[in-house]
């Protein structure tokens, strides 16, 4: 296993890249999408006293969660409430049919452009019902809180207050696919990446005060931020470790001149998912323990359907064991799931373009030998990519618990994975969009 060099922009390289036409329009778009979104995050739905929702989120470790990677969003009961999360449950599960139903899987595979254009259209109609739903499911649990409704009780607000809030979350969906198609980044990943950094402030102010009463608890956050540090190094390794493949190219002769013959490989990234199967498996556990969450705290009637939804609650809680294996076992999966539905990771492909192009693998027989070759490296790379992916992103959660401060573990390993990818993720489409210019620059001279 080797590990890709990383080497940040120096201020030569910000200079050029915003002198860069094509790249300065593309920075300044994103960060006029990101500007909107957070100015959406200010405006709350209208008749909600927002200050009772807001201290049960601090105090509910879910809502919290919910709260942190919607930007505040929740916590102020505002029109992006929902956030992003519906856009990414709702992919997931357009992607996992996507495997399992094979007129998707044609539109996925076979039908090029056109065909992930109609998969982004339902993905997009499915948002909206998702949206729709949890938007009901949150009303509902809002009107059983007392005080959290300040105008009268009738048909006309709740309709359009979920109205509302699916609408907040179509326009996040609109804004992040914005950033995809016209900035830089993943559009979803940044959104998240911009809300976990608003949360910030609060947590450090908080564990600042936690730390002010109890000094005694100042060499357990030395040692958490040094777990956090590693963490972030550990996570950049990951980034940027790749399995090459050594490949032989065959020589041609045209005229006098002989081209070819220089060995080249192919890069297996370590970790080829990123931070979506973190992401992923995220959305995965926080759609039901939310609907779970928030229906368990409403008033129901004592009985076995009561007592039901909170042992499901309490099962699935980010305080329980089984949360963490379910969340170990999710990003192993997702990995893997993520992998094989990459075009550039398929085995049967690139030996078949391999054969096609007289190129092998050293020792291996060109075909169906070369695909089985490549496939068993996958599964290793990706096997070992997966485990450390996931035990990272318990490690520091863990440790969260044995320094006993507790108040940073909104900002944990998973948000520490998210932001150090999305950081990762921007240098190196930047560092691309460079390259790609200097090239042209080059061919026009």
């Amino acid at each position: 296993m080797q590990q890709g060099k990383m080497k940040l922009p120096t201020s030569a390289d910000l200079m050029s890249m915003w002198n860069a036409s094509g790249l300065k329009s593309k920075i300044i778009f994103t960060i006029l999408m990101i500007a909107a979104f957070r100015f959406g995050v200010q405006l709350p739905v209208f008749g909600i006293n927002n200050a009772i929702f807001s201290n049960i989120a601090s105090g509910n470790n879910i809502i919290g969660f919910l709260d942190l990677f919607s930007g505040g969003a929740l916590g102020k009961v505002s029109i992006f409430a929902l956030g992003i999360g519906p856009f990414i449950t709702a992919s997931i599960i357009i992607q996992l049919m996507a495997v399992v139903i094979p007129s998707l899987e044609k539109l996925q595979k076979e039908e090029g452009e056109a065909g992930r254009r109609k998969l982004s259209q339902y993905t997009r109609l499915f948002t909206v019902v998702l949206a729709a739903f949890q938007a009901v499911i949150f009303m509902v649990y809002m009107s059983h809180l007392p005080g959290a409704i300040t105008v009268n009780n009738h048909l006309l607000f709740y309709v359009s207050s979920v109205a509302v809030l699916t609408a907040g979350s179509v326009l996040v969906m609109w804004i992040s696919e914005l950033i995809t198609e016209k900035g830089i980044g993943n559009g979803g990943s940044l959104i998240i990446f911009v809300g976990i950094i608003s949360g910030i402030p609060i947590y450090t102010s908080r564990t600042a005060q936690m730390v002010s009463r109890d000094p005694s608890l100042g060499f357990g956050l030395f040692a958490l931020l040094l777990i956090f540090f590693v963490t972030m190094v550990v996570i950049v390794i990951m980034q940027e470790a790749v399995r090459k493949v050594t490949i032989i190219n065959p020589k041609r002769q045209v005229g006098n001149k002989v081209y070819g013959g220089v060995n080249t490989f192919i890069p297996f990234k370590l970790n080829p998912g990123g931070v979506m199967p973190i992401i992923f498996a995220i959305a995965i556990l926080l759609f039901p323990t939310t609907v779970l969450s928030l229906v368990g705290q409403s008033n129901l009637p004592a009985g076995a359907i009561k007592n039901a939804v909170m042992g499901l609650t309490q099962f699935l809680s980010p305080d329980g064991i089984p949360y963490y294996i379910i969340y170990f076992l999710l990003i192993f999966a997702l990995t893997f799931f993520y992998a094989s539905i990459m075009p550039n990771m398929q085995p049967k492909d690139i030996a078949t373009n391999l054969k096609k192009y007289g190129s092998s693998i050293p020792g291996i027989k060109p075909g169906k030998p070369t695909a089985e070759a490549l496939d068993k490296i996958l599964s290793k790379t990706t096997f070992i990519g997966a485990v450390a992916l996931g035990i990272i992103a318990l490690v520091p959660s863990f440790a969260s618990y044995i320094t006993n401060i507790k108040t940073l573990q909104g900002i944990g390993a998973t948000s520490l994975i998210i932001m150090v990818g999305v950081a990762l993720d921007l240098i190196n489409q930047v560092r691309s969009h460079l390259l790609a210019r200097n090239y042209e620059s080059f061919l026009k001279q």
